[in-house]
């Protein structure tokens, strides 16, 4: 997940506001969601592939998938897309370590999540620029892909260019590929309304943790320090309040 801050359109929304993670609480259609199993979203045979536009999104929208999946000893890939070097301004003294250090801190979520030895493959397409570079994503995507392989990648509505440059660019690869998409939203519990149709509820399900994998996540969101501290006076990228969103004791995917 990278910084909001210029709005392109009316769901490109600032971190300052946003939902707050207690009215989708009392959402009614969020409680009712039905519960998926683990072997139906993704078979025993098939590999799940983690599209993550920034280091930090595979967690965020699927460590809970993941840990679930390492302890079974299932086969993951996580794809990092970009090395998330455009979440902190050229000012900043953590500017220059950025691609190093937010490959550390997946590296270190990993382990938190009991999936140490998952792949781990990197893009390296600019932060903030996916769209620019969509056919590129798309060629590398295309040589990696199998027909068997279970894609989570942002939802295409997310709310931020590179998120949904992503989703878009999996969907096409679903189409030409035949390998199945899943869609995960990640900056939507930001900015959409529990009360308005912003949410496709009717292809939304949910993927209950035990409580030891609910823990694993809640460990591995904390490895996001770059993220989720001030950096001097600027405020954290991933403040309190959004990070409620990814504490629940389940994970939400559009099927």
């Amino acid at each position: 997940m990278a910084t909001l801050t210029q709005p392109a359109d009316a769901r490109f929304i600032d971190i300052v506001g946003g939902t707050a993670e207690h009215e989708w609480q009392a959402c009614p259609q969020l409680q009712a969601l039905p519960e998926l199993e683990l072997c139906h979203l993704v078979p025993p045979r098939s590999r799940a592939v983690i599209l993550a536009p920034h280091p930090d999104d595979e967690t965020l929208g699927c460590g809970g998938l993941i840990a679930r999946l390492a302890m079974m000893m299932r086969n993951i890939t996580v794809v990092a897309v970009s090395d998330g070097e455009g979440s902190h301004p050229p000012s900043s003294a953590l500017a220059a370590q950025l691609p190093r250090l937010r490959a550390s801190e997946s590296e270190d979520a990993m382990r938190c999540l009991g999936a140490e030895h998952v792949e781990v493959l990197r893009v390296g397409i600019a932060d903030g620029r996916v769209q620019q570079h969509r056919e590129q994503l798309k060629d590398w995507l295309s040589l990696h892909l199998r027909a068997t392989d279970i894609v989570f990648a942002p939802w295409r509505m997310d709310g931020h260019p590179d998120h949904e440059a992503v989703g878009n660019v999996a969907l096409d690869l679903e189409h030409e590929l035949g390998c199945k998409l899943i869609e995960v939203p990640i900056w939507g519990w930001h900015w959409a309304d529990p009360q308005g149709r912003s949410i496709p509820w009717g292809r939304a399900r949910k993927l209950a943790f035990d409580p030891a994998t609910e823990w694993k996540k809640r460990r591995a969101l904390r490895c996001y320090q770059s993220q989720i501290e001030h950096d001097g006076e600027r405020a954290a990228v991933l403040p309190s309040p959004v990070l409620a969103h990814f504490a629940r004791p389940y994970e939400v995917f559009f099927v």
